[in-house]
């Protein structure tokens, strides 16, 4: 399998779905948007700030620049990096497209490879590279699997997030 075309296809799926699920959560009320649902990061608003802190400001650094925030940094992944709601889903959107040209960018052998970093409590980590790339877009898909049940919780309709629904689409284009 050619990593660039699976990747590319996470990437793209990541994006799509992000796009779906910020666009569901629109007629959700301030007060419903904040509120403890139980989540693991307790509201929509901190499971999408926790989005945020993984994917785009841990992430995407490490593997972009093999850069990880210094120990003791405020960065926590139960942070609110982004108060406002509309500029939480433009930094959500935006992120989610950054990954698309980065990973296309990577020769092929980087895949094969380990990913090292920081944790984000001093630890230096080694990883398998293309493993650990999927964990990024699968840690992406638990947590709008968790909105998605916040939101039928909320009793508003919940979008179709499924990858075969995005293949079906895409195939369309």
């Amino acid at each position: 399998m050619n990593p660039h075309t699976h990747f590319g296809t996470l990437a793209r799926y990541n994006f799509w779905a992000t796009q779906r699920l910020l666009q569901a959560l629109e007629p959700v009320t301030e007060v419903d948007y904040r509120r403890d649902l139980g989540l693991f990061f307790k509201s929509i608003h901190g499971t999408l700030n926790h989005l945020l802190v993984g994917e785009h400001l841990l992430w995407y650094p490490r593997f972009a620049r093999g850069a990880s925030p210094k120990t003791g940094s405020a960065l926590a992944l139960d942070m609110e990096a982004e108060p406002d709601r509309a500029r939480l889903a433009q930094a959500l959107k935006g992120g989610a497209a950054n990954w698309l040209p980065l990973l296309e960018a990577w020769p092929v052998e980087q895949f094969d490879g380990a990913i090292t970093y920081t944790t984000t409590r001093g630890a230096t980590v080694t990883l398998p590279y293309a493993a650990t790339l999927a964990h990024v877009f699968n840690h992406g898909t638990h947590h709008r699997g968790q909105i998605s049940a916040a939101l039928t919780q909320l009793g508003q309709p919940a979008p179709e997030l499924d990858l075969a629904q995005f293949l079906q689409q895409e195939a369309k284009s």
